[in-house]
């Protein structure tokens, strides 16, 4: 496979409001409900569960009803290492055209916890709490 493109929260905010990208949250649902980038989808790679986060079985299959494997996905997370997963695993099945917004919603930290670069709400981007028809539940019932 092909190196993950990963971009800047700003260079990803340019792809979503001026090249015809989706922003797609892989954060858990509550992290998504909690704020994430406006118009973003929640789909994620990885589920909250009893022992610590939990790979998501349905996620392939989910992004693959949603979206055809040439559409333009823009992937996020917390700090850049779930979306980083989540680029490997979308190219692995054959989606050309996905791009890692590396810093996530808040940026990822150092050893000390400074962070190193801002994430999506630090740098001051577009935020909301709710999309119409964005969260997991409604787009894991629409995918079927």
């Amino acid at each position: 496979m092909a190196s993950i493109n990963r971009q800047s929260p700003q260079e990803a905010h340019k792809l979503v409001s001026e090249q015809g990208y989706t922003y797609v949250d892989v954060r858990t649902e509550q992290e998504y409900a909690a704020g994430h980038p406006t118009g973003a989808l929640n789909v994620p790679v990885a589920l909250a569960a009893p022992g610590g986060m939990q790979p998501n079985p349905d996620f392939i299959r989910v992004m693959s009803a949603l979206f055809a494997k040439d559409a333009k996905i823009v992937v996020g997370c917390k700090a850049g290492g779930r979306s980083l997963r989540a680029a490997e695993m979308l190219g692995n099945a054959g989606f050309s055209s996905v791009v890692d917004q590396r810093a996530g919603f808040d940026g990822p930290r150092d050893p000390a916890g400074r962070v190193i670069e801002a994430g999506w709400a630090p740098a001051g981007l577009p935020v909301e709490s709710a999309t119409p028809g964005g969260s997991y539940a409604e787009l894991k019932q629409k995918a079927g």
